[in-house]
């Protein structure tokens, strides 16, 4: 008897489903290194400590079969969850602002792993324009509207400074982007048809030194 798990194709994923698949993702690619050939959702709690009901829950998005008491054939779990989540599709991105932020996403070649490729980067330093990072060249701010009718791009990293985010957002927008991966702490105006994710650093460090404090003070 099998236990069919297929995608709900009218149905929106959760924000929180999809922020977790890509965990049982990572661990499911450390059992197929450790030899596994099948896995269960009990197995993946085990591993990273996230309710086995909650992980059933979450692949019932997901188009892949299971077979009751062996569970999920590894390759095909790995397949199919690459694929859902958009890593096997490349997706260009211009970044903006090549700091020390901006400049370690331009060398961090893992990134097209996971089906983010990075063309291009832009900057208004005279030292930095006309050079490259790991073989991406950076462009003159001023020339975004140029280099945007050269590639094919929807997806604008933005690791600008704070005062000039909303600026680069909306030129972005206003020269085509249809996403935005903002990198800043500034929570950047975008019109409903436009995608953003936010990725603060500074947030997530906030978080964590309170729950670092809180858990100090508790003993």
């Amino acid at each position: 008897m099998s236990n069919e798990i297929r995608h709900k194709a009218d149905t929106k994923v959760p924000e929180p489903t999809l922020r977790r698949l890509p965990w049982y993702l990572s661990n499911v690619k450390l059992l197929k290194k450790r030899g596994e050939k099948f896995v269960s959702s009990t197995q993946i709690s085990k591993e990273i400590n996230i309710d086995a009901s909650q992980i059933a829950k979450d692949l019932s998005y997901v188009n892949v079969s299971g077979r009751t008491r062996v569970g999920y054939e590894v390759d095909s779990l790995i397949r199919v969850l690459e694929d859902f989540l958009g890593f096997t599709n490349i997706h260009k991105a211009f970044l903006f602002g090549v700091g020390s932020l901006g400049g370690a996403l331009l060398g961090d070649s893992g990134l097209a792993h996971f089906g983010l490729e990075i063309v291009a980067a832009f900057d208004v330093n005279p030292s930095k324009v006309g050079t490259s990072i790991n073989g991406i060249p950076i462009f003159h701010s001023d020339e975004f509207a140029e280099k945007m009718k050269e590639y094919n791009v929807n997806i604008g990293v933005l690791t600008v400074p704070i005062e000039i985010a909303q600026q680069i957002t909306d030129t972005m927008i206003a020269g085509g982007v249809k996403a935005v991966w903002n990198f800043t702490p500034f929570r950047i105006r975008v019109p409903e048809n436009i995608v953003v994710q936010n990725t603060s650093l500074y947030a997530h460090l906030a978080v964590m030194f309170n729950r670092l404090n809180f858990n100090q003070d508790d003993k």
